[in-house]
């Protein structure tokens, strides 16, 4: 599994039911820092572009979680149990998630809850696996930023999804790329920039 992330873009409010409703955007097309490439390497930047996740989100069917920290033993809401709504557009991923008063009385959702009202959790991650070649052929391409330092541009290698599957979305403390999940993309490095890129997808169980 591959995370993404995003700072901000979160709102809970409270409903006269006493359920919570939690509210979050992740923008498509955004430039994300995976790495600064330390002394020696190369800044690694990464886009999910737009609709990149709608195979899954567009069929109901298939089940998406609402989860803390991407931990599956920690989950707020999910589609199948009809406590999580999705919508795609061409600007971003939207999500609504209904916290149910017997949830709010879990202790990791207490937490939670406590964590996001002293501002503490202000990422959202989303969790997805890039499908294999034979399903997509241009699921993700990688590109060379270029050399403009007075528009931010510093030759860093640019990944941008164009297709994954989405099975979950995360509240974090902040979006954090460690090592192994920047050693897990699919990164071949783009040439000198300006000639031709060649790009070999990874490839990862379809399901």
């Amino acid at each position: 599994m591959l995370w993404g992330g995003h700072d901000g873009g979160l709102e809970l409010r409270k409903r006269a039911s006493g359920a919570m409703a939690l509210a979050g955007r992740f923008p498509y097309g955004k430039r994300a820092v995976l790495s600064d490439g330390g002394r020696s390497g190369r800044p690694r930047k990464e886009v999910i572009a737009p609709r990149a996740f709608a195979y899954r989100v567009d069929r109901p069917e298939e089940d998406i979680h609402l989860l803390v920290g991407h931990s599956y033993d920690r989950p707020l809401a999910s589609r199948k149990a009809g406590t999580l709504k999705i919508e795609d557009t061409d600007d971003a991923l939207t999500f609504e998630a209904t916290i149910t008063p017997e949830m709010q009385d879990v202790s990791y959702v207490r937490d939670f809850l406590a964590a996001m009202s002293a501002g503490l959790i202000v990422g959202i991650s989303p969790g997805f696996r890039i499908p294999p070649k034979r399903a997509v052929a241009e699921a993700e391409k990688v590109e060379d930023e270029g050399h403009d330092p007075e528009n931010g541009a510093h030759n860093a290698v640019i990944r941008t999804v164009m297709a994954a599957l989405l099975y979950e979305l995360s509240v974090v403390t902040r979006p954090a790329y460690d090592e192994t999940q920047i050693e897990a993309r699919s990164w071949d490095t783009p040439p000198a920039f300006g000639v031709p890129l060649r790009h070999q997808g990874r490839a990862y169980t379809w399901r």
